[in-house]
C-alpha cells in the first residue's frame, strides 16, 4: 500500500495499524503479520540506546536505521522521525534533513510541535516532502514540559493542541500523530479535522494506533543504568505477547485489536 492508499483508506474509516521498529528483522515480520505503517521513532535512543529520553539522537542515527527497516519492509509505508536539532530553525535545513530520510527509505518524516512548526510543515509539504505533526506530548521537549507529563488537561492547553491541530491540517500534513492527551480531546480533534490522527495514549477514536514494539512485547524496562524493578510502563502500554505464544501472532493481534477498536481500552487511555 502507497502513502496515498493509506491516506484514503484511513479517510474512509478504516483503522492504521501502526509500529515503532528499527530494524530489518522487525520490520520483516511486521510487513508479514500485516501492519499498515512502520514509524523508525528517535525513540530509539531510549529502546536502542538505554538513554532516559531521545535528546541525543542524531540524523546518522535516524538515516541508518530508517534504511535498515526499508529493507526488511519493502511494501509498507515507512515514517521516520526527525530528530531534535534537524528542523526547529531553519526550514532549508529541514528540508534538506527531511530529504536525507526520504533518500534512506522513509516516505513520510514526523517532526513535533505546533505553533511556529506549522510553517515548517508548509514549507516541505509544498515541496513534496509528505508530514506527520507531532502535538501533545513531545518527547524532545521533555525538559521544557517537566517531564513526561499528559498533555491538553487544562482549558487552554486544550484550546492550543486543537489550534495547532486545525493549522497543520490546513498546512497539509498527511497525518497528526497525539501523544498522551486526554481521549476526549483527541475525539474532538479527530472529528473536527479532515487529517486522520494516529493515537498513543489518546483513546480509541483516533484514526489509527501506534506503539513501540518492545512495549508491545512487554520487554522493554527503562533506562539501561536501572534496575528492571524501577521500570512501570506508561499507562498507553499492552503486553500483547502474554497471550500468544509467538512474537508474529502478537503483532496479529495488535493488529486485529485496532481494526475492531477493542485497543486501547479505556485503562490504556488518559
Amino acid at each position: 500500500m502507497t502513502l496515498n492508499e493509506l491516506e484514503k483508506s484511513a479517510l474512509s474509516g478504516e483503522k492504521i495499524a501502526m509500529l515503532t521498529c528499527y530494524d530489518a528483522t522487525f520490520a520483516k515480520l511486521m510487513e508479514v503479520a500485516g501492519v499498515d505503517m512502520l514509524l523508525v521513532g528517535d525513540s530509539l535512543g531510549m529502546v536502542l540506546q538505554g538513554a532516559e529520553n531521545t535528546l541525543n539522537v542524531s540524523m546518522h542515527h535516524m538515516t541508518y536505521h530508517t534504511k535498515s527497516v526499508a529493507a526488511g519492509a519493502p511494501n509498507t509505508v515507512i515514517m521516520a522521525d526527525m530528530p531534535l536539532g534537524s528542523y526547529e530553525h531553519d526550514d532549508e535545513a529541514a528540508y534538506k534533513n527531511a530529504e536525507w530520510l526520504i533518500r534512506s527509505g522513509a516516505h513520510i518524516v514526523k517532526f513535533e510541535g505546533g505553533g511556529s512548526k506549522v510553517k515548517t510543515a508548509r514549507y516541505l509539504v509544498e515541496r513534496g516532502i509528505p508530514v506527520c505533526a507531532h502535538l501533545g506530548f513531545t518527547p524532545q521537549s521533555v525538559n521544557q514540559l517537566g517531564g513526561y507529563k499528559i498533555q491538553g488537561k487544562t482549558d487552554e492547553s486544550a484550546a492550543n493542541i486543537m489550534a495547532d491541530a486545525l493549522a497543520m491540517s490546513e498546512a497539509g500534513v498527511s497525518f497528526i500523530l497525539l501523544e498522551m492527551v486526554p481521549a476526549a480531546l483527541a475525539k474532538k480533534i479527530s472529528t473536527s479535522i479532515r487529517t486522520p490522527t494516529i493515537g498513543i495514549g489518546a483513546g480509541v477514536d483516533c484514526g489509527g494506533q501506534v506503539l513501540v514494539i518492545q512495549d508491545l512485547l512487554g520487554i522493554y524496562t527503562g533506562v539501561a543504568g536501572k534496575a528492571p524493578s524501577e521500570f512501570k510502563a506508561p499507562r498507553f502500554v499492552k503486553n500483547f505477547l502474554s497471550d500468544t505464544n509467538s512474537i508474529e501472532s502478537a503483532i496479529r493481534h495488535y493488529v486485529l485489536a485496532v481494526k475492531q477498536k477493542t485497543f486501547p481500552a479505556i485503562e490504556h487511555s488518559y
